[in-house]
């Protein structure tokens, strides 16, 4: 999808609509789902907000020292407004590759592969053409997007339509495919030289594990993060299309001032791999997030070198200030310090997730709209509903 904040997918759409096209159903559900006035809680009126920019449904979950806090604003179905479950499934996209991403510092950890080895090293032959070269690209690039390898979602997203989703949703690729369109194309620049998010990079790195391990990325990310860390409800579906219940549905403006789509059903050409394919909710991501800052998944060298970060460009739609590190994203807090995470979106959904080491928060919105002034002011009330709840964390004190 648009690359919202650089963390997101990048397919060449804008996404969700503002909710004036959301019809009665939206409309009337939204006077009940609030707390009356004078009562909310910053996290209500932040999440108020999301809604009243257009999402159709939102829910924030916070995670602090003194407990857990849920928001929840608009409706989680437009056709019979029932609300946003709470600590409903749903997909969180991009926010997959820090899961890939530990898994593979743990691999380096354990001394079976360098963060330096050439990508060719592993998977020889496969990153080639039009001046790709798997030689010359390290695993460490791949993590970080600086290897200048072109992404393969505008490959996999022929007609980025409503008929052009419901035709195309089924259709699968290997990750093998899914390189092989990349290779199509020539990088964006040296490898090393610049940065740019590019999934076909995580795709590389699913297979580089497998590679190592003989096991799947899926199944290792099962065996060393899932389990341990009891996600129980944390899933890896592959190219099973279908959310778990309770789930809210999702939906995707595919243009400006257009109809909203249901997209609750993955589109598997780019929901199934490495780069973007899990499901999970937002307890479990929260606890993900602060097991790993807490250094429960990373021995303190590689939870270092996952926080030795870059600059994203400006031009990457990205907050002020924000930098890259190894599947893991630092953004800069009002209140000072920052937060590490990483979001995700596809059709019709984005995720955000957020820990400062101390408290977590994850920001789910179940539409995307279709003209780019809406997405844009969406995404910064994310970041702005995140950076009060974090920063509010700060001032509670332990119990």
């Amino acid at each position: 999808m648009t690359r919202r904040r650089t963390t997101c997918r990048a397919v060449t759409v804008v996404a969700v609509a503002s909710l004036v096209t959301l019809g009665p159903a939206g409309a009337g559900f939204a006077a009940t789902a609030r707390t009356p006035p004078g009562g909310t809680s910053q996290l209500q009126r932040d999440t108020d907000t999301l809604h009243d920019d257009g999402v159709t449904g939102v829910s924030a979950t916070v995670e602090t020292p003194r407990g857990v806090r849920t928001a929840r604003s608009g409706v989680g179905d437009l056709s019979t407004a029932r609300p946003v479950p709470r600590n409903g499934y749903t997909r969180i996209g991009s926010t997959t590759k820090t899961f890939v991403a530990t898994v593979l510092l743990q691999l380096a950890g354990e001394g079976r592969l360098s963060l330096e080895d050439p990508v060719d090293r592993w998977l020889p032959g496969l990153v080639d053409g039009q001046g790709n070269d798997g030689r010359r690209i390290t695993l460490r690039q791949l993590l970080q997007h600086t290897s200048g390898l072109p992404d393969y979602i505008s490959d996999v997203v022929p007609d980025l339509s409503t008929a052009g989703y419901r035709k195309n949703r089924w259709t699968t690729y290997s990750s093998e495919e899914r390189v092989a369109f990349a290779m199509r194309h020539p990088p964006s620049f040296e490898p090393g030289a610049g940065w740019e998010y590019s999934n076909t990079n995580y795709i590389l790195v699913g297979m580089v594990i497998k590679a190592v391990t003989g096991h799947s990325w899926a199944q290792e990310v099962q065996t060393r993060i899932v389990r341990p860390l009891r996600l129980a409800h944390t899933l890896i579906p592959g190219n099973r299309p279908f959310l778990p219940r309770p789930h809210a549905r999702d939906y995707q403006q595919f243009e400006p001032g257009g109809a909203m789509t249901d997209t609750t059903v993955a589109y598997l050409p780019f929901d199934g791999d490495a780069d973007g394919s899990m499901i999970s909710t937002a307890e479990d991501t929260n606890r993900f997030f602060t097991a790993l800052a807490a250094g429960e998944l990373l021995a303190p060298a590689q939870l270092a070198e996952m926080r030795r970060t870059v600059e994203v460009p400006a031009d990457h739609g990205a907050p002020p200030g924000t930098r890259y590190g190894l599947g893991l994203e630092w953004t800069p807090l009002s209140c000072g310090g920052g937060y590490w995470g990483h979001s995700g979106n596809g059709f019709g959904y984005t995720a955000w997730p957020a820990s400062d080491g101390r408290s977590a928060v994850t920001v789910s919105l179940h539409s995307r709209p279709g003209d780019e002034n809406t997405e844009a002011r969406q995404l910064r009330d994310v970041a702005t509903l995140v950076d009060h709840a974090l920063c509010s964390s700060h001032d509670e004190g332990t119990p």
